[in-house]
């Protein structure tokens, strides 16, 4: 075995004959540390929650340059109570290990009824915080700086909102240089107002959310003291029809400013343009990205926008109900969206998958953008009455380079495409070799921390940025990497995929290539700045400041 197999616990695995993707993806969840089971409080009753899940993140939270693991969980129901059960935070032992570190970090007293996770430094002070979202109260956790975190939700304003809370994102809408943050919100539910739903007539099932009425999402501004406002009105943002799951950053009219897209389960998905004075405009319907090409409201679950194809203009993915395909969407010149899923091959694949994460990484670092979504039914029932499957295998769609993907999900490791029930994907470098690496949850069962094995040799090259007059995570910044074989654009970005966080850091795949010649970087504050010939591995850079080699 070689020195890093030893390091690492898990063989590296050699590539099928004919069939190598380029890489391997190798369950090193048990051989890692990870013992996490998620707990949705079912008990026959079969509330709508229960269905949804939880989410995950990567993060460095005491800030030694190697990515923690957050794992978002639920509750046993008031009345049901039979464990108690919390968040997992799992800290990095550089070694290939983790290790629980949830009572350490004052995580464990957050029992709530937990589904989605977003992680940003809102208060700049260069210590990752957390926002839980919830069934109820949503609790925000400001990190201390010492390896603890403090539950801050009345301090800072958020407190005394109870509500179906699903995704969130930390962006900076006013680019005052202050986080703001987001927040999805499904349906008006509760155990006293639970709907009676059945399938067959005979046995109670989960309603779909066409019995409940919808619920607003909310934005609030952060106003750099510590405490945010709440502008969901005057910003434009309020609107009780959405039931909202999945939520995504992106500069959708390329005018520097954020704006917000928002996948919508049986409602028309919102796009929400900044119009650079504290509101938002709808411009979903112009935008082409509301319905399906036959003008249907989907239910949309996870979603993600990057530039796929490397033309400069971010797609958008959005994972959708078994029988209503995956969406791709891909920019025209006019600036609206046409679905192109049937065209580039995800759509017929993807056809009898209900889709819930989704995420846009480049797993074989060729250059090309892949997409990932992971899968998943709400009910076990479905199996006998729909002809699907209530675990389903996830898709991992390798981009050609020409427009088009296939599905080498079977081919990516030993058991990746085995069915789950899917709900929270993230992506990140946890051992630091340079490629992505996943972060699966599921529904009822284990969370997945899959260990990417990069077989080809390609090289990357991955930059951390940091803010000085922008927000300190940089989030919103647009990074352009140019090598001979053309150009790569990525954000820097929270949100995106279903109820999770993937990493900060920005991951360029440049082939065999030992550098790139030039990386542009568009800070939210407006600066421009551009560094020349910068070698493969990972860097740092700092606003008006420079770029450096990571340490370590």
């Amino acid at each position: 075995m070689t020195r890093r197999e030893l390091i690492f616990g898990v063989p590296l695995l050699a590539a099928a004959a004919g069939s190598d993707p380029g890489f391997r993806l190798v369950n090193v969840t048990a051989a890692a540390g990870i013992d996490f089971e998620h707990n949705s409080g079912a008990f026959d009753a079969k509330y709508l929650p229960e269905t949804l899940g939880a989410g995950c993140a990567f993060l460095d939270y005491d800030g030694d340059g190697w990515l923690d693991i957050l794992l978002v969980n639920g509750m046993d129901w008031p009345g049901h109570k039979k464990r108690h059960s919390t968040p997992k935070l799992y800290r990095n032992n550089r070694n290939g290990t983790f290790t629980d570190v949830t009572q350490r970090a004052g995580l464990a007293v957050a029992e709530m009824y937990g589904l989605g996770v977003a992680v940003a430094d809102y208060d700049n002070d260069g210590f990752p915080d957390i926002l839980f979202t919830a069934v109820g109260q949503n609790r925000l956790f400001k990190n201390t700086g010492k390896g603890t975190f403090l539950d801050v939700t009345e301090k800072a304003g958020l407190g005394g909102r109870n509500a179906f809370s699903t995704s969130a994102m930390w962006f900076d809408f006013d680019r005052d240089g202050h986080l703001d943050l987001f927040v999805c919100n499904y349906v008006k539910w509760s155990p006293e107002h639970d709907i009676y739903c059945s399938v067959d007539g005979k046995r109670k099932s989960y309603c779909t959310p066409e019995a409940y009425h919808g619920s607003t999402c909310w934005l609030f501004r952060n106003r750099g003291d510590g405490t945010f406002e709440d502008v969901t009105a005057k910003s434009g943002i309020f609107d009780t029809t959405s039931k909202s799951l999945g939520v995504a950053l992106l500069d959708y009219d390329r005018d520097g400013w954020p704006d917000i897209l928002v996948a919508n389960d049986t409602q028309p998905n919102k796009l929400y343009r900044n119009l650079r004075n504290g509101t938002f405009e709808d411009v979903a319907v112009r935008a082409g990205v509301a319905f399906s090409e036959d003008g249907k409201a989907r239910a949309g679950m996870g979603v993600d926008v990057a530039d796929y194809d490397n033309s400069g203009t971010a797609g958008i993915a959005i994972a959708n109900f078994d029988n209503e395909m995956m969406a791709l969407y891909r920019s025209g010149k006019s600036g609206a969206y046409s679905d192109v899923s049937m065209k580039a091959g995800i759509g017929q694949p993807s056809r009898n998958s209900l889709g819930f994460g989704c995420a846009f990484c480049d797993l074989n670092l060729d250059g090309w953008l892949d997409l990932v979504a992971v899968n998943g039914h709400i009910d076990e029932t479905a199996r006998v009455l729909r002809n699907v499957g209530y675990a389903q295998a996830p898709h991992l769609f390798l981009n050609d380079g020409r427009g088009g993907f296939h599905d080498v999900a079977a081919e990516a490791g030993s058991d990746f495409a085995a069915p789950k029930v899917g709900r929270g994907l993230a992506y990140g470098d946890f051992d630091r070799d340079g490629d992505m690496d996943l972060l699966i949850t599921t529904n009822r069962g284990p969370a997945l921390l899959y260990r990417n094995d990069v077989t080809n040799k390609n090289r990357s090259l991955r930059l951390r940025l940091i803010g000085t007059k922008s927000n300190r995570d940089g989030i919103g910044a647009v990074v352009r990497l140019f090598t001979p074989d053309g150009t790569q654009t990525r954000m820097v970005k929270t949100g995106s995929s279903y109820l999770s966080q993937s990493e900060l850091a920005l991951t360029f795949g440049i082939g065999k290539r030992e550098k790139a010649d030039r990386v542009v970087i568009e800070w939210p504050s407006g600066i421009v700045e551009e560094h020349k010939n910068v070698a493969a591995g990972a860097h740092i850079c700092q606003e008006s400041k420079g770029i450096a080699a990571q340490a370590g």
